[in-house]
C-alpha cells in the first residue's frame, strides 16, 4: 500500500523512528535481555560494531531515532560479543550520567515497543512509521500510537526511626524492597500509595510527599516516588504479592535492590 499521500506517513529512511541502521549515529544502544553492551572501557559501540552484530544476527531487532540521535539493537540472548562487556541496565543508570541513562532508557522502551505494536488496535491495519513524531500511525483510520508508557509509584512508608520493607511472594530472591505498584484508572497517584499499602500491608497512611521519578523501561513503567508516614493499622499481608513485611532502622536493612534504582535511592535517602 503506498502511505505517501496519508497524512503524516512517509518513506521509512525519512521517518522519526527508522526500523534499520542506515544513518551514521554518535550514540548506538546495544541491548541484551536487560543488559547493555559497551567497550571494556565502559564507552558506547561504534556504529560500525551495531552493523557488524546486525549481519551477525540478522534476527536482532534495530531502530534508530533522528530527533534523539541515536541507534539500538536488540540482541538475541543466545548472542557473544567479544571484546565488549555486559552490564545490567540499573547499573548503567547508576553509573552513568541522567543524559546517557535517558538514551539508554529510551532505546530500550523503543525497541520492545516497535517490535510489538505493529497493527492497529481500532482495524488491524499494518501501521506506519510518523514523519514528526516517534509514532506510528493506521494508513485506514489516522489514528496515531506513541510508545506506551505505564506509571507506577513506589513508597517508602516510615514509622518513628524505622522504615517499611517488604519480601515479594512473586521473586525468587531474599530481597526487601518499597511497596510499588501501578497506577489505575481514575487515580491520582497520591490515591495509588495509599491503596497501595492498604491493599499489601493493611495498614494506612498519611503525609505522602512526591520525591522523585526514574523511567524504568521493564518493560515501560515510569516510576514516581514517594515517601508516607505511617498513620494506623496492624500488618494484615496480602499473601500472593507479600511474603513478609517489616520495620526496620537504617541501620539494619536487609538485602535490598542494588544501587541504580528508584528504590535504592528512596531507602538510602538520596533524594
Amino acid at each position: 500500500m503506498d502511505f505517501s499521500g496519508h497524512r503524516g506517513f512517509c518513506k521509512t529512511e525519512n521517518a522519526m523512528i527508522t526500523p534499520n541502521l542506515i544513518k551514521r549515529t554518535d550514540r548506538n544502544i546495544i541491548i541484551k535481555d536487560n543488559n547493555i553492551i559497551l567497550n571494556d572501557n565502559g564507552t558506547l559501540p561504534s556504529f560500525e560494531k551495531l552493523l557488524e552484530l546486525k549481519a551477525q544476527y540478522p534476527a536482532s531487532h534495530c531502530i534508530a531515532e533522528r530527533e534523539n540521535a541515536f541507534s539500538a539493537l536488540e540482541l538475541p540472548d543466545e548472542a557473544e560479543v567479544s571484546g565488549t562487556k555486559e552490564i545490567a541496565l540499573r547499573e548503567y543508570f547508576f553509573t552513568h550520567s541522567e543524559e546517557d541513562s535517558y538514551t539508554a532508557a529510551r532505546a530500550k522502551t523503543l525497541l520492545t515497543w516497535t517490535k510489538k505494536m505493529n497493527f492497529c488496535p481500532k482495524c488491524g491495519s499494518t501501521l506506519a512509521y510518523c514523519k514528526e513524531e516517534s509514532a506510528k500511525e493506521c494508513p485506514e483510520c489516522s489514528v496515531q500510537y506513541f510508545p506506551k508508557i505505564e506509571p507506577c509509584i513506589i513508597v517508602l512508608v516510615k514509622k518513628e526511626d524505622k522504615v517499611l520493607l517488604v519480601r515479594h511472594s512473586y521473586r525468587n530472591q531474599d530481597i526487601f524492597a518499597c511497596i510499588a505498584g501501578f497506577i489505575e484508572a481514575g487515580e491520582s497517584a497520591e490515591h495509588a500509595v495509599y491503596r497501595e499499602v492498604k491493599e499489601e500491608v493493611g495498614i494506612t497512611v498519611r503525609n505522602i510527599q512526591y520525591k522523585g521519578s526514574q523511567s524504568w523501561p521493564f518493560p515501560d513503567q515510569l516510576m514516581l516516588a514517594y515517601t508516607a508516614d505511617y498513620d494506623s493499622g496492624e500488618f494484615s499481608l496480602q499473601k500472593e504479592e507479600i511474603a513478609e513485611a517489616g520495620w526496620f532502622s537504617k541501620e539494619n536493612i536487609p538485602a535490598s535492590p542494588k544501587p541504580g534504582s528508584v528504590a535504592y535511592r528512596l531507602i538510602h535517602n538520596l533524594f
